[in-house]
């Protein structure tokens, strides 16, 4: 983790532990730079990534101002840090179906910018939250750069092994997003009956250096998945 990324966390936390509400006053500029020791420009990038998160908004010449209206249980759909971290006062869990090296189906090659020659990690699984179908999930992970899985790190968080055990920088991510209908599959591995609703989510995430490792599709479960969005600025 960075510098100016681990400020941001730390400051999230803050604002957490001492339940600060929307509008509460953050200390000021030069206040953040003395207490964690930093330059203006890291503290600057600490609150544009906090900015872009929605937990804070800055009014030029006023201040910094808490933003983020936590409702438990949301899923942020413009996170690029796994939804463990949305859900951690719920109990996460997760079930591996499959996990294995193979070579990419066309549609997984295409999506990782990779040749169909090449080798993917190939994970399934199902998400529970406190012990309820959450998502039913279907994932395909470069080899050359997600270099090693194993059902333990699959049965947890892959991202937080991305970040703190491969030390990669997880920089942005595509999403597409359908609403159906499940069918037979999904719905076995959701315990619903098929045709009813579900979310559909194919998502493509990159690195920082615009390189992308994964392309994940994920059916939700309509009964147990609610998501937000914070848009940042509203243009006519």
């Amino acid at each position: 983790m960075l510098k100016y990324q681990q400020i941001a966390a730390e400051i999230e936390t803050y604002i957490e532990e001492h339940q600060l509400k929307q509008g509460d006053k953050l200390p000021v500029l030069e206040t953040l730079m003395a207490q964690f020791e930093v330059s203006k420009s890291t503290i600057t990038k600490s609150l544009d990534l906090l900015e872009q998160k929605g937990a804070i908004f800055q009014l030029r010449g006023s201040g910094i101002f808490v933003r983020k209206h936590k409702r438990k249980g949301y899923l942020s759909l413009l996170s690029n840090q796994g939804f463990k971290k949305d859900l951690e006062d719920f109990n996460v869990t997760s079930k591996v179906i499959e996990l294995d090296v193979r070579k990419p189906t066309p549609e997984a090659a295409e999506n990782l910018n990779i040749g169909i020659d090449e080798d993917i990690y190939y994970v399934k699984r199902v998400r529970y939250i406190n012990g309820q179908t959450l998502c039913y999930e279907e994932s395909y992970y470069n080899k050359s750069i997600v270099t090693y899985l194993n059902n333990e790190i699959v049965s947890h968080s892959i991202f937080h092994y991305i970040r703190e055990g491969l030390g990669l920088k997880i920089g942005f991510s595509d999403l597409f997003l359908h609403v159906g209908q499940l069918t037979e599959e999904e719905a076995e591995y959701l315990e619903l009956e098929a045709g009813l609703p579900k979310l559909y989510i194919e998502s493509i995430f990159h690195l920082t250096n615009g390189q992308p490792f994964d392309y994940s599709k994920i059916s939700y479960n309509y009964e147990q998945s609610q998501f937000v969005v914070q848009a940042n600025s509203f243009l006519l």
